[in-house]
């Protein structure tokens, strides 16, 4: 790993600040504590601070030279609702709440990379820093989006970077176009006619019709999308019932859908929609579907993937950066972003550490060695796109 020497040098310090963050994980758009302390070290470096954008997220103006261009670079804020179980010195102080992705990792990273750029100025143009809230699942860039993100603080192009612990320390990932999965989570519910255990024929089995829906709905993706356009729909609740001699009245599904395309979304749910209909028709029972898309797929420009990589060649050697990464069918939320603004997103090795384990297990923890190599990721970026003149 190649971080830029200044900032190679704060590593000790960059390392305090994410296990303090990670001391004191909060959800999202609950993380007021986290959101404080980027505003106040924000400010201290000398960039402009605005707060309160999608209620806990901050944004950092940065200004060098006279040009007019601009870039954004954003970092997650949240945790998630897991209770560690990690014996660290530095451990969740919260309880059921921990960083259990990498987010305090991130806002370190970007942190660093603000301080670097305020100190040293060496571009001409705008940054601007975005810190957001509720990236897991809540929404928090559409969010910020719809409350006018990129209108009060134009971005020409918008880069973010994830962690990725099956990576080794001192790799990038990245590919151009679809990246990372759209996802979605669904409620299937179907209502029957209860009755008497030992009565079947009195009933609507509303259990017997989900059970049939259940299976059917794993031919979705195998019968309906081309095996080259990858898709995954995983039933992952079935809730029907609480007494041994009773035959409900209701039946509940849930689960998840994931696709890199939204017309692989849409038609997902429109399968899903039309099965339940028919299906539950045919046993005389109702069926009522809560389709929720909440990510779009995550595509990258080709031409910002392609100075991403650059980028990153340029830290740590092209024998280190994959440019045509497998596809990830995990959902990011930075997605939204991409859809308003051209840009890409990359994972940055975590590396695979004995005994280590991946994001959302209750034994993860970020590696602080990749942290001043993704703050001079982030400083490089800003350095090349708004160059100054020789």
């Amino acid at each position: 790993m190649r971080a830029l020497s200044p900032i190679a040098a704060e590593s000790a310090e960059l390392a305090a600040w994410r296990r303090d963050l990670h001391a004191h994980p909060e959800l999202g758009f609950e993380e007021k504590r986290t959101s404080e302390i980027v505003a106040q070290r924000l400010a201290s470096f000398g960039c402009e601070v605005f707060t309160g954008i999608a209620r806990t997220g901050v944004v950092g103006r940065l200004k060098a030279g006279t040009s007019a261009r601009t870039i954004g670079l954003r970092a997650d804020m949240d945790a998630l609702p897991i209770e560690e179980e990690n014996d660290l010195p530095y451990r969740s102080q919260n309880p059921g709440r921990m960083h259990a992705c990498g987010h305090d990792g991130h806002t370190a990273m970007l942190l660093g990379a603000a301080r670097h750029l305020a100190r040293t100025r060496r571009f001409d143009g705008t940054v601007h820093f975005i810190f957001q809230p509720a990236e897991e699942g809540q929404g928090g860039a559409k969010a910020m989006i719809e409350e006018g993100l990129f209108e009060r603080f134009p971005s020409e192009a918008v880069f973010a970077m994830h962690n990725a612990p099956r990576l080794a320390a001192g790799r990038f990932a990245i590919r151009p176009g679809a990246m990372m999965a759209g996802g979605g989570f669904f409620d299937l519910s179907l209502c029957g006619l209860g009755a008497h255990g030992a009565r079947p024929e009195a009933s609507i089995d509303p259990v017997i019709a989900a059970a049939h829906i259940a299976t059917a709905l794993q031919t979705i993706v195998s019968r309906n999308l081309s095996p080259s356009d990858p898709a995954v729909l995983s039933l992952t609740r079935f809730h029907a019932g609480d007494a041994y001699n009773v035959i409900p009245q209701k039946a509940l599904l849930g689960g998840t859908a994931r696709a890199f395309s939204e017309e692989a979304l849409f038609l997902i749910e429109n399968r899903m929609r039309a099965l339940a209909t028919n299906i539950t028709a045919g046993f005389g029972a109702r069926a009522e579907l809560d389709f929720r898309v909440l990510f779009p797929p995550l595509v990258n420009d080709p031409q910002e993937t392609l100075f991403l990589a650059d980028t990153a060649a340029e830290l740590v050697g092209e024998e280190n950066v994959e440019r045509n990464a497998g596809l990830v069918m995990a959902s990011e939320d930075f997605s939204f972003m991409l859809k308003e603004r051209p840009g890409a997103y990359i994972r940055i090795g975590n590396g695979e550490r004995p005994g280590g384990a991946g994001t959302h297990n209750p034994r993860y923890d970020f590696n602080d060695a990749i942290l001043p190599l993704g703050a001079s990721l982030f400083a490089r970026l800003v350095e090349r796109r708004l160059a100054l003149k020789e």
